[in-house]
């Protein structure tokens, strides 16, 4: 349902409603900000990002960015962590203690103005200025560097597929990538109150793409880091794989993944060799996940 929900209003930009006997449509012109954690719980390094990012790709491929945050267990990291929330709530418990010592006529006597960060106030002014009065517009230098950079990423993925080095991406690079890239070059210079989009935007922001969302793509463990045999191994599952489904035949996950394991096939073999046929579109989910259609030969 949560898949769902987030699918409607990235996609439609609207947001349906059926609670208490109201069934209505809202509008969701915002920005999406999510975050969500592996199946497992914790991100697995040993595992492939097809197997930590279990989302579909018509939703991954709708964020601009993707960025992998992990919990690594460092003393002195945990210290600063622990030191910064502790001194938060100690700050807030201070500041309602002042504020219980002072009368009602003090408090009136501090305006709204006095009350507000001077920091907060600027940086709210200067944003509210930039988004009504800044269009920046991309020049031909540095359309044409963000246009030659996404045709080669594009030309390298479908190599190693077609090598088969390696995994289809787990965030399938598609226009709407090329878009996102067009719109934190936009967004890079409305900060900077231009109006055109200089090359150095496009590179600082294509920059910021390959280290968040190519990266995210890219961690953890895939086909390339596998050896010959491991290589083979996968080769195998999924042929196996391919004679248990004919095309447009459908079968469960769960049940399909227990059918390989018996007839002896190692679990995680089985499960990459899946995760890559739906990488490359010769399976796809249905059924909330739990199905597994087998669309092309």
């Amino acid at each position: 349902e949560d898949r769902v929900a987030i699918h409607e209003a990235m996609e439609q930009q609207t947001i349906s409603i059926a609670k208490a006997g109201i069934t209505t449509v809202l509008n969701a012109r915002a920005a999406v900000l999510a975050a969500a954690n592996p199946p497992s719980g914790r991100y697995d390094d040993l595992a492939s990002a097809s197997e930590n990012i279990e989302l579909q790709t018509t939703i991954l491929s709708r964020f601009d960015l993707i960025f992998i945050v992990k919990d690594p267990r460092n003393y002195e990291r945990d210290v600063q962590i622990a030191s910064h929330v502790i001194n938060v709530h100690k700050e807030a418990r201070e500041a309602e203690a002042i504020d219980g010592t002072m009368d009602d006529a003090a408090m009136g006597m501090l305006s709204d103005e006095s009350r507000r960060d001077p920091k907060q106030d600027f940086l709210k002014r200067y944003v509210t200025y930039a988004r009504r009065n800044i269009s920046p517009r991309l020049t031909a230098r540095a359309a044409d560097l963000l246009e030659g950079r996404y045709v080669q990423l594009r030309t390298r993925i479908r190599s190693r597929i077609a090598r088969r080095d390696e995994d289809a991406p787990a965030v399938p690079i598609t226009v709407r990538q090329l878009e996102a890239l067009v719109r934190i070059a936009e967004s890079l210079a409305k900060m900077q109150l231009r109006r055109e989009v200089t090359e150095e935007h496009a590179i600082m922001a294509w920059e910021l793409f390959h280290q968040s969302t190519m990266q995210a793509a890219e961690a953890g463990v895939h086909t390339a880091a596998l050896s010959s045999e491991q290589r083979e191994e996968v080769i195998l599952a999924e042929e196996a794989l391919r004679q248990r489904l004919a095309v447009g035949a459908a079968r469960g996950e769960r049940l399909l993944l227990d059918e390989m394991v018996r007839t002896g096939f190692d679990p995680r073999v089985a499960k990459r060799a899946m995760v890559s046929m739906i990488q490359r579109g010769e399976l796809e989910h249905r059924g909330a996940r739990k199905l597994v259609v087998r669309t092309s030969a």
